[in-house]
């Protein structure tokens, strides 16, 4: 096969610190069951408001893996 094929799945990441440690924790995770990820895509980001601040951030995530040949 000349190309490659790839699966897609999706995840949400969370974390009080921000966006960018909601995708860090999120594609970690991923990866402790996960083989080959090639790459990931923000489809959503939301978040929890108290006191007038943001609170805790959620990110939704796209992540490509590559499936293993046979």
């Amino acid at each position: 096969m000349s190309g490659r094929v790839y699966k897609v799945i999706e995840v949400v990441g969370s974390s009080p610190d921000g966006i960018e440690d909601a995708i860090r924790g999120a594609v970690s995770k991923a990866a402790e069951s996960v083989r080959d990820l090639r790459w990931f895509e923000v489809k959503e980001v939301r978040g929890h408001i108290e006191n007038g601040n943001a609170a805790h951030f959620q990110v939704s995530l796209r992540l490509g893996f590559t499936l293993a040949d046979s």
